[in-house]
């Protein structure tokens, strides 16, 4: 059967005026949908926006293959409204979202795409809020750089990719779902809560567990990440504790590996001067190339450091074709997931402005008969084979969104978050108290399931009969060696869908390099375009692990559509550094297209004059200011001097000002003025944030070795229905193994008897 675009038959409205609500739309034009773009007269802002050169690349990248209708005649738009099944908005054209639902149809699903949602006591603040100011409050940038220091953004507006996607994820499932039951829905969509969970939520989320022992407080940077070579730089990530042993024997100090403070974060922390000498000495004495050699001998974590020019030339990213010519005439990353049964689009035109007004006949959908009220995955169940966040993120997801999401750990090896930033081994259960995996496998049950075990790999296989989507993260060569890639998993269910996360992908010369979030933030251009202008790149700190998991979320949703036409299974490769290539995308599209190298630049912006971070009276207490445009920068020169001072002059001058104010009185007279700003806030104080409260984001879990805590929701809400995303608490380690053994597979007391005596199903991980 010839390969079929999943989406070829879906309209999607875009109202968009910046990268959030573009970038959903582009992931469903790329699945196939015809998408049209409607723009206000001036049109788009992001077709004015540039790097430094000739306006409009990354407008070209979002836009490629929609359709752009100028909004003059409202009738248009009204019946265009009227024919579409997913409306995307981020509700900065003057469309209310009453103004949109007044005309959509009963099935259609609206995606709204804000700074802080539609509802709380942030929304009047909307216009005062650019990518740096959320970051400034979900907590970011205060855990970002050393004590002492002035802490700094991520680089690359990375929070509005990540809302983009979010909304990309759930309206497919949701539309997915209203094309079956007739019934549409309204997602509300936060950006900072999405940000919140993705970019300050890891010590938020510590800090809910463990409370005053959360070990994720105070302001840092990895050690080791990026440190020079004799050629250039490299980076690398040790996530567990036999991966940073690797690390001191492979820099000849192996000497130090019974050293129980450097075995700690906190105590590399305190000695990183020593740390990073020793590491220098020795990387600075080899050249990136021969580093990253021996480190993948090691199998430890690493990535030379991309840069625009560098990453058009990676043997890795070369070979497997990833960078694609548009039909605008410069490079770009491919679509990040692809399947030999799924059609995606490639690179298309973006259109002109109103090149399509009067061309677009969307005729109004037939009425369906109205279906079950249920979530829009309550049909599907899934099979997760996850671990560490990228996976778990995406099932999670699917999980909160109603399917049956059954998680599998080995005996030998669990899931590696259950041991990661907790409790030490002298408590009781320590595995069970990893703050991120407490806050990334609700909604799940959970299995044991050694699959190194013949009995093991056998009970997997009926667990892939019993399901509908089958996902995994392990480096490919895991599952070949355990009998469980696509040949045994067809085979088991013709009708399964398999969606694999590598991180690199499952073919290439970095196929079987070991690769997590930190790895892909170096490799990609994050990091080059994340910190100080006179410093070293900075990673932006786990944000690809959440744009990796859902964009696997949206790729799974993508293979069911196709599923639920011809009944047939599906192999999808979802890789972790493609989809980090897509939301980093403007570094080559600049690169290819206008020989623009764009880098880090600190605290400052393109998008406001000034922008930045001033240190106010209190401990290590700071204000971020964004002017964003003239208003802005004349009420800022009303507080604190001459309107004509230059810009470092009127750096200064903010800078003097701000330090004799608390962060509290700074922001209250800044936004008075109608300048953005907010308070610097650390990401242990969102547990008690006003907007995150007020809608409901903090959803209490009470588990039962952890106790009482708040944990993380979805960042959207469907309005009018309750918001509560948690309907079941994190597993224990194998607590759902009989109830599912016998409630799915059919299995009796003798089978589970017989498994345990096998080792192929445990109580607790071994060794513990």
């Amino acid at each position: 059967m010839a390969a079929r675009a999943p989406f070829g038959d879906w309209r999607v409205l875009e109202f968009a005026n910046g990268i959030a609500a573009a970038y959903c739309g582009k992931m469903f034009a790329d699945a196939g949908a015809d998408v049209v773009k409607i723009e206000r007269v001036q049109g788009d802002s992001l077709r004015g926006w540039s790097a430094g050169g000739p306006a409009g690349a990354l407008f070209d990248y979002l836009a490629a293959g929609k359709r752009s209708v100028v909004r003059r005649d409202d009738a248009e738009i009204t019946a265009l409204l009227a024919g579409a099944d997913i409306v995307v908005t981020d509700l900065t054209d003057g469309w209310t979202l009453d103004d949109i639902t007044a005309h959509t149809g009963p099935a259609a699903v609206v995606a709204a795409v804000t700074p802080f949602g539609t509802t709380g006591p942030y929304v009047d603040d909307q216009v005062l809020a650019n990518e740096f100011i959320l970051q400034a409050l979900c907590g970011s940038i205060a855990g970002r750089g050393w004590p002492g220091d002035e802490p700094v953004q991520a680089g690359g507006r990375l929070g509005e990719w990540l809302a983009g996607t979010f909304a990309a994820a759930v309206a497919a499932a949701t539309a997915r779902h209203a094309s079956r039951s007739g019934r549409g829905e309204v997602v509300d969509v936060s950006t900072y809560e999405a940000m919140a969970i993705a970019m300050g939520g890891l010590s938020a989320m510590s800090a809910s567990v463990l409370g005053a022992d959360s070990l994720l407080h105070q302001r840092s940077l990895e050690l080791p990440s990026i440190v020079p070579t004799a050629d250039g730089l490299v980076g690398f990530c040790t996530i567990t504790a036999q991966q940073f042993q690797d690390f001191l024997v492979m820099i000849e100090r192996a000497d130090l590996v019974d050293d129980a403070d450097l075995a700690s974060f906190a105590g590399r922390a305190e000695r990183r001067d020593e740390f990073l000498a020793m590491v220098t000495r020795w990387t600075r004495a080899r050249t990136t190339a021969e580093i990253v050699d021996i480190a993948v001998a090691f199998r430890i974590p690493v990535a030379p450091i991309g840069t625009p020019e560098m990453l058009l030339k990676i043997d890795h990213f070369v070979e497997r074709g990833v960078f694609v010519e548009s039909a605008a005439g410069f490079l770009q990353p491919r679509v990040p997931y692809r399947s030999d049964a799924m059609a995606t689009m490639p690179p298309r035109r973006p259109p002109r402005l109103g090149a399509d007004n009067g061309g677009v006949h969307w005729p109004p959908r037939p009425a369906r008969p109205t279906g079950a009220d249920s979530l829009p995955l309550a049909d599907i169940r899934v099979a997760d084979f996850t671990a560490f966040w990228a996976g778990p993120v995406a099932t999670q997801l699917l999980g909160a969104l109603g399917a049956d999401v059954i998680k599998v750990e080995g005996v030998r090896r669990p899931d590696g978050l259950r041991f990661a930033a907790g409790r030490p081994p002298t408590w009781d259960r320590w595995w069970e108290w990893g703050p991120v995996f407490l806050c990334s496998n609700n909604n799940k049950r959970g299995v044991s399931v050694e699959l190194s075990t013949d009995a093991g790999r056998a009970t997997a296989l009926d667990l892939v009969a019993a399901s509908d989507l089958v996902i995994e993260n392990f480096s490919p060569r895991v599952m070949a060696n355990l009998g469980l890639e696509w040949e045994a998993v067809t085979a088991a269910n013709p009708r399964a869908i398999m969606v694999r996360m590598p991180a690199f992908g499952l073919d290439g010369p970095w196929r079987d390099r070991v690769g997590f979030a930190q790895t892909m933030e170096q490799a990609t251009g994050m990091a080059w375009i994340t910190g100080h202008a006179d410093g070293p790149p900075v990673i932006p700190r786990g944000v690809c692990d959440p744009i990796a998991g859902l964009h696997a979320a949206f790729a799974a949703v993508a293979a069911l559509t196709l599923r639920d036409r011809d009944g047939t299974g599906l192999h999808v490769e979802s890789t972790m550094v493609e989809a980090a290539l897509n939301v980093a995308a403007e570094l080559i599209v600049e690169y290819s297209r206008n020989g623009i190298e764009l880098r880090r630049n600190g605290n400052r912006g393109s998008g406001a004059r000034p922008q930045g971070l001033y240190r106010c009276r209190g401990d290590d207490e700071w204000v971020a200011i964004a002017a964003l445009d003239d208003a802005a920068r004349a009420s800022l020169a009303r507080l604190v001097g001459p309107r004509d001072a230059g810009p470092e002059e009127a750096d200064t001058l903010v800078a003097d000002w701000a330090g004799r104010r608390s962060a509290a009185e700074a922001v209250d007279a800044l936004r008075a003025g109608g300048v953005a700003a907010a308070r610097v806030t650390p990401a242990a104080e969102l547990l008690a944030d006003p907007q995150l409260l007020a809608r409901g984001f903090w959803e209490t879990v009470e588990h039962p070795v952890a106790g009482t805590f708040l944990c993380t929701g979805m960042p959207f809400a469907f309005l009018g229905r309750p918001r509560r995303w948690i309907r079941r608490v994190p597993p224990l380690y194998g607590q759902h193994t009989a109830e599912v053994l016998k409630g799915v597979l059919g299995r009796d007391d003798d089978d589970l008897a017989a498994l345990r005596e096998a080792g192929a199903t445990s109580a607790r991980p071994a060794g513990l």
